[in-house]
């Protein structure tokens, strides 16, 4: 029986043997000759490689795209519905791990922990000295969460265990969210001057992306922290190192940034009031099975003509 062809780079081996002997994979070659292109028939996107009408255009014979992930904002889904080919994602399985490093970065930034742990391992750390490295507690602390979703949910649930009161901003008011876990909605301007802790939470979208610039991080607390868990273009990149550099905010921590992965040279690496993560969100072992369950369910019904479990609509 002749292996169906599809299109995934850098595929790992969990999902490789997931796939099985049925699927011919192969990597990501967009040339003008290209095999791939020519004869695969679905596509999984791993990784983030983007995928787009014109991609679409010189790929007859996809019949779906299967994302590894929740966003999408690397593929363009109208295009892809536009063509008849449904696009699928992993909804709802990465939202715990996700808020988990949402509080891992914010707990993190307010105990000073990658400081202190480069400073443990260095050669001044010879006696224990109860002055230096002061933080702040989080408990009682004002978190203003920016996307009340499913992920923002779930932060919004761990934060309520450090009795942090809770704001939030969304594109519409959570009535569940504010009964639940006593959440306020606020402008996000609002939201900014009243938090200690700003999480990002949202989706990239065309509504989102720069959402946090220069004149929004102004508006935070001089004692704020923002924690990006979105993301990297969510936040402008040159502004945050301004506003960081100049001490206007306490701190950031960031899971995601832009460009992803920074330059090794680039000014925000060497600021010592950033903590930075590389895409950790989603990577628990529990987590990361079941999304490479739900890409392979999606290709599996795309490719028989069937509804995607999990399909992506365009809006």
């Amino acid at each position: 029986m002749p292996q169906t062809p599809i299109m995934g780079d850098g595929l790992p081996q969990p999902l490789l043997e997931m796939l099985g002997d049925q699927y011919f994979v192969y990597g990501w070659d967009t040339s003008d000759n290209s095999e791939a292109l020519a004869r695969s028939v679905g596509v999984i996107t791993y990784g983030h490689p983007r995928v787009d009408g014109h991609l679409l255009d010189r790929m007859p014979n996809v019949r779906v795209v299967s994302n590894h992930g929740v966003g999408v904002d690397h593929i363009d889904v109208a295009a892809a519905t536009a063509r008849g080919i449904p696009v699928g994602n992993t909804p709802g399985c990465l939202d715990k791990a996700t808020a988990d490093m949402t509080m891992a970065l914010l707990l993190a930034s307010a105990r000073n922990v990658v400081i202190g742990d480069t400073f443990a391992r260095g050669p001044e750390f010879t006696h224990y000295d109860p002055s230096i490295l002061i933080g702040h507690e989080v408990s009682g602390c004002t978190i203003g969460i920016v996307g009340m979703g499913r992920i923002g949910k779930q932060v919004a649930r761990r934060a309520s265990s450090f009795d942090m009161p809770i704001l939030y901003h969304n594109r519409r008011r959570d009535e569940e969210a504010e009964r639940e876990f006593g959440a306020q909605y606020r402008s996000l301007d609002d939201l900014l001057r009243e938090s200690d802790f700003v999480t990002l939470n949202c989706p990239l979208t065309a509504e989102t992306k720069g959402l946090i610039g220069r004149r929004e991080l102004e508006l935070m607390k001089p004692t704020g922290t923002l924690i990006n868990m979105a993301r990297g273009p969510v936040v402008v990149t040159a502004d945050l190192y301004e506003v960081l550099k100049a001490g206007s905010i306490r701190g950031a921590a960031l899971d995601v940034t832009d460009p992803e992965p920074l330059p090794r040279d680039h000014p925000l690496l060497t600021l010592r009031n950033l903590v930075i993560a590389p895409h950790l969100g989603s990577a628990s072992h529990k987590t990361r099975h079941r999304m490479l369950t739900m890409t392979v369910e999606n290709l599996a019904a795309g490719l028989a003509g069937l509804a995607l479990p999990y399909q992506v609509h365009s809006n």
